[in-house]
């Protein structure tokens, strides 16, 4: 697999490489990234040809989106796909901590979710101004998991209307579940959905219904989260992470019994996590979100990795991935 052959988005003209730079743990996901270490990590993506980057607002509350706009300012701006996210908006407020939030070491903003037309337009502007550019490329409604309606009938209208104009050059939704992105690609003209840790060696809620329906309505799938908030990229020891939490039981389990067919074929977990997801017909990306230098190179040479066919039959055979879900040729 040559994970930095560009694949296109829905019926757009946006090309990305299929393996891309997710920019949430740059934020401070759990533990701090200075600025240096996150500039030097992004610009490293970059040197190794990896050109699709994405990010949003909530990521560190605009400390992720700083350091993409500090590190990609050094490149020709047509030589790279940016995605950023609207729907929650930073409000200034010194009061403001980061106790109860997943991020560390946070600037004083509050997260205030919004997927009214005013407030997408202002995310939009923030965001560009944040990132100092002058444009997005892809633009995602970031988790209306509980803003159905503001978001379907006003968040992606104003979305439509900027790529109409040619402002953004391509729209979806980013979210930790399949069924609502479903429910978008059935209602409304979306070129694309970042779908977070559900289609992945451990999670393959995603396959039955929303990557058939993507494919068949030409909407390009985003993975994020392929190694499950780190489970897959961990030594599986007892304090993993899995969907931002501690890795249940029989997650781990499950992750331990994929990793011994992965010893038997001599490979990697984090090139069958990576390359699992990249071989469905549906998926255009995925964005693993590294921390250092090393943890970009590390990735690249994961999804290059040559994976005996053997391996994912075996797989299949002990019924850890569906029957069903393609494979790496």
């Amino acid at each position: 697999m040559n994970p930095l052959e560009p694949r296109q988005i829905g019926t757009t003209d946006i090309q990305v490489t299929p393996m891309g730079f997710g920019g949430a743990p740059l934020g401070g996901l759990f533990t701090p990234v200075g600025a240096e270490n996150a500039v030097a990590t992004v610009r490293h993506g970059y040197e190794l040809g990896i050109r699709f980057f994405d990010t949003a607002p909530l990521y560190g509350r605009g400390k992720s989106e700083r350091f993409y706009g500090r590190a990609l300012s050094e490149f020709d701006r047509d030589s790279y796909i940016l995605s950023s996210k609207v729907g929650r908006v930073l409000d200034p407020n010194d009061a403001a901590t980061d106790e109860d939030d997943i991020y560390v070491e946070l600037p004083p903003y509050d997260v205030v979710f919004d997927f009214s037309r005013d407030g997408v337009l202002r995310s939009i502007e923030d965001s560009l101004e944040r990132l100092g550019l002058d444009r997005l490329d892809i633009a995602l409604i970031h988790d209306p998991d509980d803003h159905w309606e503001q978001a379907i009938t006003e968040a992606y209208p104003t979305l439509a209307e900027l790529r109409s104009q040619g402002v953004v050059g391509a729209i979806g939704a980013g979210m930790n579940q399949w069924e609502m992105p479903a429910r978008f690609a059935r209602e409304g003209d979306f070129d694309c959905f970042l779908l977070a840790g559900r289609y992945t060696l451990l999670d393959h809620s995603g396959l039955e219904e929303l990557l058939p329906l993507c494919e068949e309505k030409s909407v390009s799938i985003i993975l994020g989260g392929p190694y499950n908030s780190g489970v897959l990229a961990s030594d599986l020891g007892p304090d993993t992470t899995y969907f931002y939490e501690r890795t249940p039981p029989e997650v781990l389990e499950t992750a331990r019994r994929i990793k011994a067919v992965c010893d038997r074929h001599e490979v990697p977990l984090k090139a069958a996590a990576l390359q699992f997801g990249l071989a469905h017909p549906a998926v255009a990306a995925t964005i693993p979100g590294p921390r250092v230098p090393e943890e970009v190179s590390e990735n690249v040479a994961m999804a290059s990795l040559d994976i005996p066919a053997d391996l994912w039959a075996e797989l299949k055979s002990e019924a850890l991935i569906p029957a069903e879900a393609p494979t790496p040729a």
